[in-house]
């Protein structure tokens, strides 16, 4: 299931991969929450989309 379109997707990995890049350098808690994003983005699947009903146009 895929409820993420593509500039979606492709800014929830960019952030989570900057987040993960900033842990490195601060403290490994933004790494952990620079996953979310990341999993997310990679996936396509957000499950708080699923909750409020949003669908930002996922053309698998």
């Amino acid at each position: 299931m895929c409820n993420s379109g593509f500039f979606d997707r492709f800014l929830r990995v960019f952030v989570g991969a900057l987040l993960m890049f900033i842990a490195v350098f601060t403290g490994w808690v933004w790494g952990y929450i620079g996953l979310i994003p990341l999993l997310t983005g990679l996936s396509g699947f957000c499950p708080l989309y699923t909750i409020l009903r949003i669908n930002t146009g996922c053309k698998a």
